[in-house]
């Protein structure tokens, strides 16, 4: 029996439909800032204002409001992404929240952090692959610590745009006097930390002004809506045309007739028959195949996840990193870079953690930080050790070199975290690496510190004995 026509008129708009959805572009943005500013709201906002909310998840929503809900009788879209118990016995975000939502001209990966100190480490996970973040503040309160804290983290992990999301603009009256001194103080900030594009917006989270359409609430401001500046600024751009390189995540071997290498490209392109190099051992080959579960490719380029083949059979493990021959990436044991301190317990210099990068594990012993950030200020000051939330420059001490980019250049390779060796607990989110001349100080810490003891007592001893002779002339001299 021949289809329907309806039938078939509905599968071809399905497939329309999913056509249109991957020619889209991707924006992944983080909501962040201080606790209490409104950004669970905001985002529950934007799902709701963009239909991408099921019915049996909008009735969830009512039953969640009338036990948790601090909005009266009316919905509270915060708990949308406040999923967990706790969150909404407390009222505040603890997690990383993930949400997708889409409309007609982009889709979005949007992630809710919290706003609480204690949980910047969760923050610090949704900014690692944002594109873009939106910093909220509460009119009333303006700029925070918090607030500064966040932006810093943003920037370090290399966000240059930030949508400045000035929320609760109706518990100030819609003031556009306090709206222009919260963005001066704010671009103050920006500037600072050299982030390049800020794009200040008056916002009411929960009433929806200037969300997705402009609010009469505020004649005296004319920009876009958050929604619309989230549409139509720029995506980031993939450079094809860096230099290849692909962290070997794993060694594929499924029988003694196949021996492939299998990653995900962190930038450039590979064809069969381009010269690679094995970093950090520095053998060389040339690309026999490009395996795909789809058949071989003619070539890939960033972002692809693929499995090559060499022509000649040299050593390449889990966590080496297969480069252009004529671009390979610099390697290192001993390394500086700024870590922001994500654990309980403040950092031990001199003591052994282990170092993770792209799929490279290594142990590590880092030194005593050369200094860490006044957030206040943005300024070094000086710094015995580095306590959680704490942000400052060290050395790190590799048991085995590690290839390493600027982390603006390949994020994959400039940077890493480091483990706790025994709870397994990650305790630092390392970030712009730099290869020493010499070996860091963590390296001969406990040495040096020997040494210099001994330098203290043997000047101890030597004083000592000067007084004694000083003692026995001043006797012969009465």
């Amino acid at each position: 029996m021949a289809p329907d026509i309806h039938e078939a008129a509905g599968a071809a708009d399905v497939v329309a439909y999913l056509e249109a959805q991957e020619e889209k572009g991707l924006l992944r943005f983080i909501t962040c800032g201080s606790v209490d500013d409104g950004k669970s709201t905001l985002i529950g906002r934007l799902l709701f204002e963009s239909k991408t909310i099921f019915e049996d998840q909008l009735a969830a929503l009512g039953a969640a409001s009338k036990k948790y809900g601090t909005t009266g009788q009316e919905l509270d879209l915060a708990l949308l992404v406040d999923g967990l118990a706790a969150e909404r016995e407390q009222g505040i975000t603890i997690d990383v929240a993930y949400r997708f939502f889409a409309t007609e001209r982009r889709k979005f990966i949007v992630a809710d952090t919290p706003g609480h100190e204690q949980y910047t480490r969760n923050m610090a996970t949704g900014a690692s692959t944002a594109d873009l973040a939106v910093v909220l503040i509460d009119a009333r309160k303006g700029v925070l610590p918090q607030t500064r804290r966040h932006s810093f983290i943003v920037s370090m992990l290399g966000v240059r745009r930030i949508a400045l999301a000035v929320n609760k603009m109706d518990l100030v009256g819609f003031s556009e006097a306090r709206f222009r001194e919260i963005v001066a103080d704010y671009r103050a900030v920006a500037q600072a930390l050299g982030i390049e594009e800020v794009e200040a917006i008056p916002l009411s989270a929960r009433d929806g002004d200037n969300l997705l359409i402009p609010s009469d609430r505020t004649p005296w401001y004319d920009g876009p809506t958050l929604l619309h500046h989230l549409e139509t600024v720029p995506l980031r751009r993939v450079v094809d045309d860096g230099p290849f390189r692909m962290p070997v995540q794993w060694v594929n071997r499924p029988d003694d007739g196949f021996r492939g290498f299998t990653g995900q490209i962190a930038s450039g392109t590979v064809r069969p028959g381009d010269p690679v190099v094995a970093v950090p051992s520095g053998r060389t080959s040339r690309i026999a195949r490009i395996v795909t579960m789809d058949g071989d490719l003619a070539e890939a380029g960033p972002g692809r996840s693929i499995t090559l083949t060499l022509a000649d059979e040299i050593d390449v493990s889990r966590g080496d990193v297969l480069a252009a021959v004529d671009a390979e990436p610099g390697t290192a044991r001993a390394i500086e870079a700024r870590v922001l301190w994500l654990g309980d317990r403040p950092m031990s210099p001199g003591d052994g953690y282990l170092f993770k990068t792209a799929a490279r594990t290594v142990g590590c012993r880092p030194g005593a930080p050369r200094h860490r950030i006044d957030i206040e200020r943005f300024a070094e000051r000086p710094a015995a050790t580095l306590a959680l939330n704490e942000i400052g420059t060290l050395a790190l001490s590799l048991d085995a070199p590690v290839a390493f980019e600027p982390y603006a250049r390949d994020p994959a390779l400039g940077g890493g975290i480091l483990i706790d060796r025994v709870t397994d607990e990650t305790v630092g989110l390392v970030i712009g690496l730099r290869a020493l001349d010499g070996p860091p100080v963590a390296e001969d810490a406990p040495d040096l510190r020997a040494r210099l003891t001994a330098l203290r007592d043997e000047a101890s001893a030597l004083i000592a004995e000067l007084d004694r002779r000083l003692a026995i002339l001043d006797g012969a001299a009465g």
